[in-house]
């Protein structure tokens, strides 16, 4: 007994080598005991100690994180509780200086503030409003959404790189934009457009689709639109003008499968033409007359 003792009385956070499992696991339960509240040690794969923060809050266990020392853990957890309990001294309005005083990361500080302000525990930085939501990046950036996409980016973390927004789906990384109708390499202005011209507003009443296929461009003004189907090798080919969109799309699939058949090997994404049957597609199809220029060059 005096031997197991000795051994609780020894400093440290981890056990002493060449101890047995019980006697791991009481030196644990007992560090446990005698370490800051919040904050539980554990090691690294290299090794090296760290500390792990949590609190719980409405029976709910939230972790705060990892940090280097038990001081900085014990900080976290204090700083947590404060912000879950005081409405008046943390605010999300007052993000960027919050994270410029406190050592939660800027993505903690917003879970927090959502569960304590709308009762909802979402693991991505995510703050609710009546009507939308944010998605913040970071302490100075967020996104803006529709309520109807709640569920899917707090089930996704939105990554950056570069200008490029994405999620992981499926194993595969996807573009945000392609969510709400943008094409890939679509051209802001011409082919899209956010209607209050803040690009970072991914509400649906705020995304205007100019042109959804490929291969098309809107022409004209003020209502009084045709539709240009350009087709580029080595340049853009103009495969002609068309009245409706779905026609120039038609016009620009037609294209595309001529000059594969003229031996053209490059690849060209097909555009899908919802609303259209198998017979009024081919009727179109078979109605479009490609000028000689198009395939001048090919053979």
């Amino acid at each position: 007994m005096g031997a197991f003792v000795t051994l609780l009385s020894k400093k440290g956070e981890f056990p002493p080598i060449g101890c047995n499992l019980f006697e791991k696991k009481a030196f644990l339960c007992y560090n446990a005991h005698m370490s800051k509240q919040g904050v539980y040690p554990t090691k690294l794969k290299n090794n090296t100690p760290s500390y792990r923060a949590s609190l719980t809050h409405g029976g709910r266990h939230i972790s705060l994180g990892s940090y280097p020392s038990q001081t900085g853990a014990h900080k976290a957890y204090l700083e947590g509780k404060k912000i879950l309990s005081d409405r008046e001294a943390f605010r999300i309005e007052d993000l960027e200086v919050l994270c410029r005083t406190l050592v939660l990361p800027f993505s903690k500080i917003v879970t927090l503030l959502n569960l304590r302000d709308n009762g909802m525990y979402l693991p991505t930085p995510i703050y609710i409003y009546p009507r939308y939501f944010l998605y913040y990046l970071s302490a100075e950036k967020h996104l803006t959404f529709d309520k109807e996409d709640l569920f899917y980016y707090a089930s996704h973390k939105i990554m950056k790189r570069g200008s490029h927004l994405f999620v992981a789906d499926y194993g595969m990384q996807v573009n945000i934009r392609s969510r709400y109708g943008i094409r890939p390499f679509a051209v802001s202005g011409r082919d899209y457009r956010f209607i209050n011209g803040d690009d970072t507003d991914f509400r649906f009443s705020n995304i205007e689709i100019i042109n959804p296929y490929h291969g098309v461009l809107r022409m004209g003004s003020f209502g009084q639109y045709r539709y240009k189907a350009l087709l580029h090798i080595k340049g853009n080919r103009i495969i002609g003008f068309f009245d409706t969109p779905e026609v120039a799309a038609i016009a620009y699939n037609t294209a595309v499968h001529h000059v594969h058949l003229k031996g053209l090997s490059k690849s060209f994404p097909v555009n899908y033409i919802e609303g259209l049957s198998g017979r009024q597609y081919a009727e179109i199809y078979d109605g479009i007359n490609l000028p000689d220029t198009l395939l001048k060059g090919l053979s």
